[in-house]
């Protein structure tokens, strides 16, 4: 089996997304890493631990030999939250990172007992979902999708831990226009650019904005309906377009320090409102 899999896993290295593509009119080929059966079998141990329940196993051990703070918080989710000093945006407060980026709902159901009900938390605030509309761990019905989010709570509130869920965050492409401009104001220009001209895609491509409202309305409602608190970054986030607000993302996704800053009252509303 593992022979199989780092047979199929050196293929990918080897041939890529890109077998069966079109001639190029010029040779400039990916940067290559040395010692792909290494590489190859680095991958392997990954998929071994496919939730990353390894990530924070030690930080679990190491915090559940102290007593259980009373206000302990959870934060679960994905890179945004993985991101997230909350050491600075709730200063003395007992939170908890368990972000853990790139993952989706399935992923971190799988962590709930690790990563949250062992711990002990008054409140889990999850960020999740947009991870999922973009298929990073292969395409999802928004029915599996929500009933994640609901296995995930009920799995908290069966042992007595409040809920806090969050709206997906929207996202934007003015990363991806600027980009594009400055690329053409140098090739039109004869400057020469500060860097290469945007390769990647869209962020709306990945993370249609119509399927985050419906997520996002889904949400609403079922928190309202079993008890738990919504977290609105949404509305604190989106502009006329339905876009992420210039000047708060560098990549039309991930919050920069002034996004962090705009989460955190958003937050810290939500999850006095749900330990009271």
């Amino acid at each position: 089996m593992l022979r199989n899999t780092i047979c199929t896993l050196l293929a990918v290295l080897v041939f890529g997304g890109h077998a069966f593509a079109q001639l190029v009119e010029e040779f400039e080929p990916p940067g290559a890493s040395c010692c792909l059966v290494t590489a190859a079998q680095r991958l392997t141990d990954q998929l071994q631990d496919w939730n990353q329940l390894g990530r924070y196993h030690a930080a679990n051990e190491e915090l559940k030999q102290r007593p259980a703070d009373p206000n302990r918080v959870v934060f679960l989710g994905d890179s945004i939250t993985d991101g997230w000093k909350l050491e600075e945006s709730f200063p003395g407060k007992p939170y908890v990172n368990r972000g853990i980026s790139g993952q989706t709902t399935p992923q971190m159901l799988a962590r709930m007992y690790a990563d949250v009900i062992a711990l002990k938390p008054k409140v889990v605030i999850l960020l999740a979902g947009t991870n999922d509309i973009a298929r990073n761990t292969g395409p999802m019905t928004a029915e599996m999708i929500q009933q994640n989010f609901m296995a995930i709570t009920e799995l908290a509130q069966h042992h007595g831990i409040k809920v806090v869920l969050c709206a997906v965050m929207p996202v934007s492409n003015y990363p991806y226009e600027r980009q594009q401009r400055e690329a053409a104001y140098a090739a039109n220009s004869g400057v020469s650019a500060n860097r290469r001209p945007a390769t990647r895609s869209k962020m709306t491509d990945r993370r249609p904005p119509a399927d985050i409202l419906k997520l996002n309305a889904w949400l609403r409602e079922y928190a309202g309906r079993v008890g738990a608190v919504y977290a609105d970054y949404y509305a604190a986030f989106a502009d006329e377009k339905g876009w992420l607000k210039e000047g708060y993302s560098e990549d039309g996704l991930h919050p920069n320090s002034a996004g962090y800053r705009l989460m955190a009252p958003v937050a810290e509303a939500a999850i006095g409102k749900a330990m009271r």
